[in-house]
């Protein structure tokens, strides 16, 4: 497995920690609002933006889709258990291919992979496993959990 690149952690002060926890709560947040609220120029919030970005501790901005709008009511998460674990690079770029695929971590424990998706329905999950998952050539066996309710939906705290 290839390794990622070090993350340099880095120390960030009061204003910083002020202009993260606005944006945090809401992206949209026009930056002279936020300078206002801080009470230093648009100009520096910009720079220090910058400097945050630079030092990747922001990793950019998105707006955030509601699955259950375009109907995907049914979270799950699949364990997957390799054949060998040498099959994790083919494994991952076969998941990646599946759109309803959110997220996919390679861990310690049970499972060599585990990955968080979203299906219409149990049918489509069926589906989803049945065709798409269980038949990647490297894939053992899955072991699925259903989310009744996402009770926590955070950020780390600043």
């Amino acid at each position: 497995m290839k390794s990622k690149n070090k993350i340099i952690t880095i120390t960030i002060d009061g204003i910083d920690k002020k202009i993260l926890r606005a944006l945090t709560q809401d992206a949209r947040t026009p930056i002279l609002e936020i300078a206002r609220n801080v009470g230093i120029s648009g100009a520096a919030i910009h720079q220090r933006l910058k400097k945050l970005e630079k030092s990747k501790l922001l990793n950019g901005s998105k707006f955030i889709i509601n699955p259950k709008v375009l109907g995907y009511s049914t979270l799950a998460f699949i364990g997957i258990y390799l054949d060998k674990a040498i099959n994790n690079e083919d494994v991952v770029k076969a998941l990646k291919r599946i759109p309803e695929v959110l997220e996919c971590h390679y861990t310690t424990g049970n499972y060599n992979i585990f990955i968080k998706l979203l299906s219409r329905d149990n049918a489509h999950l069926m589906q989803l496993l049945n065709n798409d998952i269980q038949t990647i050539n490297g894939v053992l066996r899955t072991e699925s959990l259903i989310s009744l309710d996402q009770q926590i939906d955070r950020q780390i705290s600043i």
